[in-house]
């Protein structure tokens, strides 16, 4: 989607073509500056100007994965994230749409990206009220068999032997990856009769929310493994959210996942 035309978009890239700098154009134009990068990048990719340089390996199939960034990216690609192919790169990027109302969230992002695939240059690209944080490789299918035609929800889901290997080591990242893309923490309240009087109670409360089965019993799955105590919640008949709510359990989220930042 693109908020600024292709008006705007055109006639910076005249302007860049001719020379201007990246930082003028996004001034004259008032666009951010990440985003006339972008621009001139995909530019000289679809015109093959870019640089040649060596095509970094796969971390899975070289063995320098970093497994517990990889099984947080695992838990944002299946809660927020996408793949998609790059007609003019003619490469995938993965993308994951990061809100500005959580900083720390897109900071976590680019991390974990750079950290899997450090051989491959991470971006951000400004959209309405969030960030796209998006990286490119040939070897994102191989680390992200999940990939496939159609919303994830509407297809089967099921982690390959060796993620799952991944997951049973580090659950808490995998679970911190599904709650920072399609999860929460709140503050729920109740009231009750005491002595005549009525009080009002608050606690805290975890929710997950997919529309996919197969996500959801994956997080449900893990969850169990760590001894922490869930429920299903329907709402207007779709049973998408799950509610982690008991003390001992909203204590172990607490430690290991804690409210978006």
């Amino acid at each position: 989607m693109d908020f600024h035309g292709t008006a705007v978009r055109q006639e910076a890239l005249t302007l860049l073509r001719g020379g201007a700098r990246n930082a003028d154009v996004a001034r004259k134009l008032d666009v951010p500056p990440g985003t006339v990068s972008y621009w001139l990048h995909m530019d000289r990719a679809k015109r093959g100007e870019c640089p040649g340089r060596q095509t970094p390996g796969c971390p899975r199939c070289d063995g320098t994965l970093d497994r517990a960034a990889y099984a947080y990216l695992l838990g944002l690609y299946l809660g927020d994230g996408h793949i998609v192919q790059n007609r003019a790169m003619k490469v995938p990027s993965l993308s994951v749409s990061c809100t500005d109302t959580w900083p720390g969230l897109l900071d976590e992002c680019t991390r974990a990206m750079r950290s899997v695939l450090p051989g491959n240059s991470v971006t951000k690209v400004r959209r309405r009220g969030c960030q796209e944080v998006k990286v490119y490789s040939r070897h994102l299918e191989c680390l992200f068999p999940q990939h496939g035609p159609g919303r994830k929800h509407e297809r089967r889901i099921r982690l390959e032997g060796w993620q799952q290997r991944i997951v049973d080591e580090h659950p808490w990242e995998f679970v911190r990856g599904l709650i920072h893309s399609d999860g929460c923490r709140i503050t729920n309240w109740a009231t009750r009769v005491v002595a005549g009087e009525k009080r009002r109670y608050e606690y805290p409360r975890y929710f997950f929310t997919n529309a996919s089965d197969d996500i959801r019993r994956l997080f449900t799955d893990t969850l169990d493994a760590l001894g922490v105590e869930w429920t299903g919640c329907a709402r207007k008949g779709n049973p998408y959210n799950v509610s982690v709510a008991r003390r001992a359990s909203v204590g172990l989220m607490d430690a290991h996942v804690g409210p978006k930042y």
